[in-house]
């Protein structure tokens, strides 16, 4: 097993199928800028070695795959837009790496798998989850933007509907409603989950790689949009998002475990 990010990013290989761990349990796992730039670098290791067919990500621990950001890192990469930009920045290799990565990827889903979290695993060819599974987009309860990319990823696996209850509410959703709005692809006992998903792993590992990674590249162009879209909208819109009162309304009243009082501005 290698460690990188001070520890709290795993990694490993076994008969074919490459291991990620987010581990960081004290924190039910929650998503460092370290732990992006972990989640790089481990990326493009398993990318260079041919032994590594499939990759599994998944939590440390029982509590969470990924619960979000890092709330110790909330003040200093979210203040403002331009922090946001600046978080944006340091997040992307990790975020571009997953999102590109040529190999089929699974995500091992056990307890809270919410905002970053929840982005990390829909950017994942395949969710397994536990019973005790929750998901959820909790930015419009703290008064922040939901990254383009991941609200693109949402709408394309459950349809604007179901995106837009769990966008627009913030509420959480148990594992068995994911699975039928298509959120996960299957729901295990929390005791057979790890054997439903290296069983599967193990299958696709067992696959010709190339034709496994032909597939995966013609889904990914299919599910491309051909449509130009208005990113400077997107981005004025965010920006807004970031420099209001409301932003640092959430933050506060997440960081003092209360209700948030928001004003629209």
């Amino acid at each position: 097993m290698t460690a990188t990010a001070d520890g709290r990013m795993l990694s490993e290989v076994e008969d074919g199928i490459g291991l990620i761990t987010f581990n960081q349990p004290d924190k039910r796992n929650a998503m460092s800028i370290g732990m992006w730039d972990g989640l790089a670098r481990i990326l493009e290791a398993f990318a260079r070695d041919e032994a590594v067919r499939v990759v599994v990500l998944t939590g440390a621990g029982n509590r969470a795959f990924v619960s979000g950001a890092d709330v110790g890192e909330l003040e200093l990469q979210h203040s403002d837009a331009d922090a946001r930009r600046e978080y944006d920045r340091l997040s992307l290799a990790g975020r571009a790496g997953l999102a590109a990565f040529a190999k089929p990827t699974i995500a091992r889903i056990r307890g809270f798998c919410l905002g970053v979290g929840l982005g990390i695993a829909m950017h994942c060819d395949l969710r397994i989850a536990g019973v005790d599974s929750e998901f959820g987009v909790p930015a419009a309860r703290l008064g922040m933007p939901y990254g383009f990319d991941m609200i693109s990823r949402l709408v394309s696996l459950v349809g604007p509907a179901h995106a837009r209850g769990l966008l627009y509410t913030g509420q959480r959703i148990d594992s068995a409603e994911a699975e039928r709005i298509g959120l996960v692809n299957r729901v295990a006992e929390d005791a057979e989950l790890s054997e439903r998903v290296f069983d599967l792993a193990r299958t696709i590992a067992d696959n010709a790689p190339l034709s496994v990674h032909a597939m995966k590249l013609a889904v990914t162009e299919t599910a491309k949009a051909a449509s130009p879209r208005d990113y400077a909208a997107l981005d004025a819109a965010t920006a807004a998002c970031l420099n209001s009162a409301d932003f640092h309304e959430g933050r506060t009243a997440f960081l003092q475990k209360r209700e948030p009082r928001f004003t629209g501005r």
